[in-house]
C-alpha cells in the first residue's frame, strides 16, 4: 500500500473530543493483518438492549462481512453487540474461504464477550481478493476484550484507517425534552468512493433509546442526504458498511417525530460525509456541486454526479482553472433532462454562463479567484423544472495515481 507522508491539507486541525457514550467501550490492537506494528483491528462492544441499524454497498461483488452483517441486521435481541473491524485486507473477492474467515471471527468474539455469534458484525477494508488471515485477528481478542475503554473512540477511528490520511470523529450533544442525548461515531475512507447505500466503513453510538425499526428508518434516510451523496472517485467498494448503535442508556426515548435528534445526527453524518472527502486520496480542493432547476430530484443527482465524477472536472479544479466548458459536457452527458439555453452555471457568487452562452459580465480572474479557495460550489440551474439536488467532491491531483499505482506494494 503507497504510505502516505502528509496529512490532507483539508484536514481539521484536530480529532474532535468525542463524548463517553454510555454502553459503548472500545479497543485496538495491532494485530499484523497486512502490516507488523500497525494498529490494525479494533473492537466495540455495546450494552445489553442496545438496537443496532445499518446500510451496506449494494455491490454485486460485496465482502463476506457485509453479507453476514446484512443477514444480521433487524433481528430482534435483548443481548449486547459487538462490532470487529480489521483494515489492510477487505476479506472480499475470497470466496468460501471469506465467509469460513467471519464465521471464525464471529465465533471467537462470541466466547471472549458471552454474545451470540449473531450479535457480532465484523467489517473488514484494504486489499480485495487476498485471504484474510483471521487467525491473527482471533489471537488477539484476549488483549481487546480486557482493553475495552470508553474513552478509547479516537484510537478504534485510527486503527480502521487505510490510505486515509487522519482519523475521522464527530459529535452532537442534545437537549430533548426527556434529558440530554449523546451522539459519537468514527468512519474511514479515502479512495474507492462513490457509495451506493452509505460509505467506506463508518459507526455511530448514541445512548438515546430508540427502537431497531425507528434507528433503521432515520439512519436510512439521512444516509440518502449525507454519504450516499459524495464521491471521491466514482469506484464504489465492496465492503462499505455504516452500523448505528443505540444504547439507550440515557433513558431518553427517540422517535423518528423528534426532529432535534434527527436534525443532530444528520449534523454528525454530515460532518462524517464531508470529512472523507476532504481526505480523498490527493485531495487540494473540498467541492460542493448544486443542482437546481431539473425536472425531477433524481435528475438533479444525475447531473450532480456527472458534474462531480469528471475527470475533466476534476483535473481542471486541480489546476485551478474555471473551464465552464467542462460542466457544460458533463450536464450534456449526463443523460437527464437539459435545455442548452436554459443553463445558468455559476463558480460561488460568480456568474459564468447563462442563456447558452458565457455571461457578458464574466471575468475570466474572477472565476479563476474563485477555483483558488480550497472549497468551492459549483452552482447549476438547469431551468426546467424544481428538481434540486447536492453532493460533494473533491479534485483530481496526480497524489491520486501515486496513491493507487501501488496500492498494494
Amino acid at each position: 500500500m503507497a504510505k502516505i507522508t502528509s496529512v490532507s491539507p483539508l484536514a481539521p486541525a484536530s480529532f474532535p473530543a468525542l463524548p463517553v457514550i454510555e454502553g459503548v467501550r472500545f479497543a485496538s490492537v495491532a494485530a499484523g493483518v497486512r502490516y507488523a506494528g500497525r494498529t490494525d483491528v479494533m473492537l466495540t462492544l455495546l450494552a445489553p438492549g442496545s438496537a443496532i441499524a445499518g446500510v451496506f454497498t449494494r455491490s454485486k461483488t460485496r465482502s463476506a462481512c457485509v453479507r453476514d452483517c446484512q443477514a444480521k441486521i433487524g433481528q430482534a435481541s435483548a443481548d449486547g453487540a459487538a462490532i470487529l473491524v480489521n483494515s489492510g485486507n477487505s476479506n472480499a473477492f475470497t470466496g468460501a474461504a471469506g465467509d469460513a474467515s467471519v464465521a471464525a471471527i464471529c465465533t471467537a468474539v462470541a466466547e471472549a464477550t458471552g454474545l451470540p455469534a449473531a450479535r457480532v458484525f465484523t467489517s473488514s477494508t484494504g486489499v480485495i481478493g487476498e485471504r484474510l488471515p483471521h487467525e491473527r485477528i482471533v489471537a488477539t481478542l484476549p488483549e481487546l476484550h480486557g482493553a475495552l475503554d470508553a474513552a478509547k473512540g479516537e484510537e478504534a477511528a485510527r486503527a480502521i484507517m487505510t490510505t486515509d490520511t487522519f482519523p475521522k470523529g464527530a459529535a452532537a450533544t442534545v437537549a430533548l425534552p426527556g434529558g440530554t442525548v449523546r451522539i459519537a461515531g468514527f468512519a474511514k475512507g479515502s479512495g474507492m468512493i462513490a457509495p451506493d447505500m452509505a460509505t467506506m466503513l463508518v459507526y455511530l453510538f448514541t445512548d438515546a433509546r430508540i427502537a431497531q425499526a425507528d434507528l433503521q428508518a432515520m439512519v436510512s434516510a439521512i444516509n440518502e442526504r449525507s454519504f450516499n451523496c459524495i464521491t471521491v472517485d466514482s469506484d464504489t467498494s465492496t465492503s462499505d458498511t455504516l452500523l448505528m448503535g443505540a444504547t439507550g442508556a440515557s433513558g431518553v426515548t427517540v422517535t423518528p417525530a423528534d426532529t432535534a435528534f434527527s436534525d443532530a445526527l444528520e449534523t454528525v453524518f454530515l460532518d462524517l460525509a464531508h470529512q472523507v472527502v476532504k481526505d480523498g486520496e490527493g485531495a487540494t480542493k473540498f467541492v460542493t456541486v448544486r443542482v437546481t432547476g431539473a425536472e425531477t430530484d433524481a435528475d438533479a443527482r444525475t447531473h450532480a454526479m456527472a458534474i462531480a465524477n469528471s475527470p475533466l472536472v476534476k483535473t481542471a479544479i486541480a489546476g485551478e482553472d474555471p473551464n465552464w466548458g467542462r460542466i457544460v459536457m458533463a450536464i450534456g452527458k449526463s443523460g437527464a433532462a437539459a435545455e442548452r439555453d436554459a443553463l445558468t452555471i455559476r463558480f460561488g457568487d460568480v456568474l459564468v454562463a447563462e442563456k447558452g452562452w458565457v455571461s457578458p459580465d464574466y471575468k475570466e480572474a474572477d472565476g479563476a479567484a474563485i477555483m483558488k479557495q480550497p472549497e468551492i460550489t459549483i452552482s447549476v440551474d438547469i431551468g426546467l423544472g424544481t428538481g434540486a439536488a447536492t453532493v460533494w467532491t473533491c479534485d483530481l491531483t496526480h497524489g491520486y495515481i501515486s496513491i493507487n499505482a501501488d496500492y498494494r506494494s
